[in-house]
């Protein structure tokens, strides 16, 4: 069974240590701008959610990809952009309807989150444990939604 990760919305601190350790691991260097997950933050709310690429079954950033630099990896069934292909619009950044789809401004290359070949880092150094490995079913598809309509009520 496939793994994904789940983030635990009501354990998330806001600390950002996901994105710095995110940032070193795939860049070499601690700059959370170029991190593959971000952490929303909502101030009135004082909630704090880690968000990253969902790797969603019918894409929108793959769609409006104007180089189609973007595609399912055959092996991992991960959304994973070409670096060497990619021109830097941002459009598949602007139609993430989750937020996840992340954007090296220095590289101008798009970014998306690999789940660290199937160890995630960000995992590994939460120190809420509010981000988790888990077998993807749908209980954790379920859960993703519930937090979503807390956040975004129709």
């Amino acid at each position: 069974m496939a793994k994904v990760l789940a983030v635990d919305s009501e354990r998330c601190m806001g600390c950002k240590l996901c994105e710095v350790v995110c940032s070193v691991k795939k860049e070499r260097v601690s700059d959370p701008s170029r991190s593959r997950i971000h952490v929303l933050l909502w101030e009135r709310e004082k909630g704090a959610l880690p968000v990253f690429c969902q790797h969603c079954e019918e894409p929108l950033c793959a769609l409006v990809c104007p180089v189609n630099a973007i595609k399912r990896e055959e092996s991992t069934g991960l959304i994973i952009p070409d670096r060497e292909l990619c021109v830097g619009c941002g459009g598949c950044v602007s139609v993430c309807p989750m937020f996840g789809a992340g954007f090296d401004g220095l590289e101008k290359k798009a970014l998306r989150c690999d789940l660290c070949q199937g160890d995630p880092t960000c995992v590994k150094y939460c120190p809420a444990g509010a981000i988790r490995f888990v077998d993807r079913d749908q209980s954790e598809i379920d859960k993703k939604r519930a937090a979503a309509r807390k956040l975004y009520p129709r």
